[in-house]
């Protein structure tokens, strides 16, 4: 099945053409937030906020408001997308598939303390409809009319990757002609920032350009961001009938979960590993076949170490062949939206015909000896590549991506 339409709302613009544009120029979308946030006691400074982002742009502002700021994002990315593809919502069959780690939780925060400070009749009527994690699926089902299947996916950081997946299964299986998946998050604020302080995964570098470094030796932790990436998926018989053009194919997808921990993977990345395998084998793909992989690369020690390994032993001998990439060191990372938003670049390396680069790698560490495309894109001729995310709780998911 094929990709046909790719909206996203990313720290590097909003649209395709600004997506692509961003990982062109290698641009690193995060700076300090500590001047428009209360950071007090918070050691990490920096996020990749949505900067160019304006609700009411898109939106109405009566329907901007009745969304929080996950699903107005969700929306939006899902509207670009499906004029990207010049899909008709009303022909076929459709579904909506979308990711949250973790819902509007702007929404709860301030309604908690309007409860606490003004009582309880003060207490928004729409908040739970705003705050539920399916609320930007049904929102874009709402907005689209698309009367299918339509669901949340919620597995932290692998949200959006297992959406596209579950949609790809949708379609493959015949029970729906064409889905949006993709994912949504926003939640850079105060308390998310703390809590992921306090367990030591975010970086603590107060220097925007160098606090995201997958794979670097120096790494020390991944950079909050927020977002929004939608994705068309289409049958190849739907495609065609509507003289659609593709802009990829997807052709394998693999999970597992890691049954290990609930924040760590294990040393072997052996979880990873099953996922990828698996993708592979559905894609009827032997490992030396892949020629570009977009990590999870978050920039935290355990994950990149692992990850490393994990692709070590699916690609053998070739391994220091493969370039590898991780987004994350451009827009930091988008949670339970990351996944979906990373797949704009592979899109990016099939139709520009560059890897993206991991822009901020500068030093080798001995347990990550792999190609990570460091500094700018690489031109470069990709046909098939390799997208990872994986979640807190050990969930892991894969997809291999074919050029058309």
């Amino acid at each position: 099945m094929f990709v046909s339409g790719f909206g996203v709302v990313s720290p590097l613009g909003v649209g395709r053409a600004a997506f692509f544009q961003g990982l062109k120029e290698g641009r690193v979308a995060i700076r300090r937030v500590d001047a428009d946030l209360d950071l007090t006691g918070i050691a990490a400074k920096v996020a990749a906020p949505c900067d160019g982002f304006d609700p009411v742009v898109f939106l109405s502002p009566k329907r901007a408001k009745r969304l929080g700021r996950a699903s107005q994002m969700a929306v939006v990315a899902a509207r670009l997308a499906v004029e990207e593809a010049r899909l008709d919502p009303r022909q076929g069959q459709g579904a909506v598939v979308v990711g949250t780690g973790i819902g509007a939780l702007e929404v709860l925060l301030e309604n908690h303390q309007t409860f606490l400070t003004r009582g309880a009749d003060r207490v928004s009527p729409f908040l739970v409809p705003l705050m539920m994690p399916n609320a930007p699926a049904a929102e874009i089902s709402i907005e689209l009319g698309i009367k299918g299947p339509s669901f949340g996916v919620v597995t932290a950081c692998a949200s959006s990757t297992h959406a596209v997946g579950l949609a790809f299964e949708l379609i493959r299986n015949g029970l729906v002609d064409w889905a949006l998946a993709g994912g949504a998050e926003a939640v850079i604020l105060p308390i998310v920032l703390a809590a992921f302080d306090r367990m030591g995964a975010l970086s603590r570098n107060p220097d925007p350009s160098q606090a995201s470094r997958p794979f670097d030796r120096d790494r020390d932790g991944f950079v909050l961001g927020e977002g929004a990436a939608v994705l068309v998926l289409e049958s190849e018989e739907h495609l065609r009938r509507r003289g659609g053009e593709a802009l990829a194919e997807v052709v394998g997808f693999g999970q597992s979960s890691d049954a290990f921990h609930i924040t760590a993977p294990p040393e072997d990345g052996e979880g990873a590993y099953r996922a990828m395998a698996a993708a592979l084998a559905q894609a009827g793909l032997p490992p030396e076949a892949v020629d570009y992989v977009n990590a999870h690369g978050t920039s935290t020690p355990l994950n990149d170490r692992a990850e490393t390994l994990a692709l070590k032993r699916l690609l053998g001998a070739k391994a220091p062949e493969v370039p590898v990439s991780s987004t994350k060191s451009q827009i930091g990372h988008l949670l339970g939206a990351a996944g979906a938003a990373e797949l704009g670049a592979v899109l990016f390396a099939f139709l520009e015909g560059m890897i993206p680069a991991t822009v901020t790698w500068r030093n080798r560490d001995p347990d990550c000896d792999l190609d990570y495309v460091p500094g700018a894109p690489r031109p470069a001729r990709v046909r098939v590549a390799l997208k990872n995310s994986f979640g807190f709780g050990g969930q892991n998911a894969s997809l291999v991506l074919r050029a058309v």
